[in-house]
């Protein structure tokens, strides 16, 4: 069931007066503790008023620009600091950070980071409660965030029971609670669904048009490109450039489809939005063409699957198989039950009715990445982790050691090999995690939202090693929002909706203009390809 949040009214969207400056970063260089590169190096920029984007690969700096804006950095993390940061009018390195907390609103990239407390309602309420506000006034906040984002259904549930999309808004709500000056969001859509993340993001839009500063982290771009008012740029701790998004967004290292879609035509100056598009597309030469997939052997099945969670019914009568050399994407709105049926094709999730069948032959193996990644890292070097997954999968010697490598390099993690993972950012912590999973050719690779916090290159790496598993006739089960990496990467994609789970078919029919979750360049080309590289093959 697709659900679609209210627009926030002016009653939450109350903001103290507009800033100067979100704030002003002073010639500001820092190193976490123990770390000799600096995750922030020579920062002078000032953050301007609305919405601003901060871009950059992983482990760029992004994250951790916006941690100063509230004092976690350096009050928190400890480490080094050097110059200074003055977000309104307080230096970060003087003001307490009960102080900061009350202009500055923070939404984490993983959202169980920041919860307290266990249910809904008390965690919402925990930072009003914090500001010693009158109860009557801390249950009208509530009251008003809650509906605003259409989230009042949620308000008595555990924390723990909520999809991560659910707990974002969780997230959200709670930085919304406290009426900040300042809105900080590091990837506040990377566990949503595309009719959530559009819902999330026009509430950014709706807070920036009602006079909120706000600085946002952000792989979507899509639909924030055209309406920021600013880009920052980063790259190893630094400002490459910041400006305006229109000049900048052909720098991005992965931009929004139309964005790339110019940038490889030389569209000058680019188009941000499909109607800009539009005006300046080229007619396509002939019609999209794919070759059908040459799939294997049946890997895994399922007949008439019931699947429950917690009380809840969230799949029923599904029969679906897999093949040996497939990608299989999974797709659907949070809550669907996508990360169910992962987990019972993983055999962690025991079936309520039917039959979960495997033929993984005499030394296949499965591996799952779940959304957490931090949950599969215990080994105290990335390399390490690798290497605990080839033994397991009997590689020895030179042969694991080569085998280490490969994906180290294939990943982009060969200079984080001998970091301690839970040290690295969420995008490298992703990559390591996929690393320590997909090492040695699982026959069967169960995926959860495996691009979450992920960059362009990162992600770009992903799908390389995504399609050289299928080569090597692994059979792969990928569950995302990403419709991009879907019709990069789909041989077929099965949307769960309302219980059900239906086989819609190659990219070119699932995610075809009209469909839900169809892409940018499917909508700017009915009826044709549905990815960038889908529409140069048609020129």
């Amino acid at each position: 069931m697709t659900e679609t949040l209210p627009r926030p009214g002016p009653e939450v969207l109350a903001t103290s007066p507009r800033l100067a400056a979100i704030a002003s970063f002073q010639d500001l260089t820092y190193h976490y503790a123990d770390s000799k590169v600096p995750a922030l190096a020579g920062i002078n920029v000032d953050l301007e008023p609305g919405l601003t984007i901060v871009a950059g690969d992983s482990g760029s700096g992004k994250s951790s620009l916006l941690r100063v804006l509230n004092g976690l950095i350096p009050h928190f993390h400890g480490g080094r600091i050097r110059g200074d940061a003055v977000v309104c009018g307080s230096s970060v390195l003087t003001a307490r950070t009960r102080h900061l907390a009350r202009n500055v609103g923070f939404v984490f990239q993983d959202p169980e980071s920041q919860f307290v407390y266990g249910t809904v309602e008390r965690e919402v309420a925990f930072g009003p409660e914090n500001l010693g506000l009158p109860r009557a006034e801390i249950g009208a906040r509530v009251e008003e965030v809650l509906a605003a984002l259409g989230i009042t259904h949620l308000r008595r549930r555990a924390i723990a029971t909520l999809s991560g999309g659910e707990r974002q808004r969780v997230a959200l709500a709670s930085a919304l609670a406290m009426r900040p000056a300042i809105l900080a969001l590091d990837e506040p859509t990377s566990q949503l669904d595309p009719s959530g993340a559009a819902a999330f993001l026009s509430a950014i839009l709706e807070l920036a048009a009602g006079g909120a500063s706000l600085a946002v982290t952000e792989h979507r771009l899509s639909r924030l490109l055209p309406a920021a008012d600013h880009m920052v740029l980063m790259n190893s701790g630094a400002v490459r450039a910041n400006g305006p998004p229109r000049s900048l967004a052909s720098q991005l290292s992965h931009p929004p489809q139309v964005v790339e879609l110019g940038r490889r035509l030389g569209w000058r100056p680019p188009a941000l939005t499909i109607a800009e598009a539009m005006l300046v597309a080229p007619v396509l030469a002939r019609a999209p063409e794919r070759a059908p997939a040459a799939r294997g052997s049946v890997i895994w099945e399922v007949q008439d699957l019931c699947l429950r969670h917690y009380d809840q019914v969230v799949l029923e009568g599904a029969s679906l198989a897999g093949h040996a050399g497939e990608v299989v994407v999974l797709m659907g709105d949070n809550g669907s039950g996508k990360t169910t049926l992962l987990r019972a094709l993983a055999g962690l999730h025991p079936p309520a009715a039917g039959s979960v069948d495997r033929e993984l032959g005499e030394r296949g193996r499965v591996s799952y990445l779940p959304q957490d990644p931090t949950a599969l890292l215990h080994h105290p070097t990335v390399r390490a982790e690798l290497d605990f997954t080839l033994s397991r999968a009997g590689f020895r010697g030179t042969e694991a050691q080569a085998a280490s490598d490969a994906i180290l390099g294939a990943l982009g993690l060969s200079d984080l090999a001998s970091r301690y993972p839970r040290d690295l950012s969420g995008g490298e912590r992703q990559r390591a995690a996929i690393g320590a999973i997909l090492a040695g050719s699982p026959k069967l690779a169960l995926l959860d939202e495996p691009t979450r916090g992920m960059d362009g290159s990162a992600r770009e790496a992903l799908a390389a090693l995504v399609r050289q598993l299928r080569a090597a006739g692994s059979s792969v089960v990928l569950a995302t929002h990403d419709s991009e990496l879907a019709a990069d990467l789909a041989d077929r994609v099965v949307r769960l909706d309302g219980g059900r789970a239906v086989d819609g078919g190659p990219p070119e029919q699932a995610l075809a203009s009209g469909q839900p979750g169809a892409t940018d360049i499917a909508r700017l080309y009915p009826g044709g390809p549905v990815s960038v590289e889908g529409v140069m093959a048609c020129l």
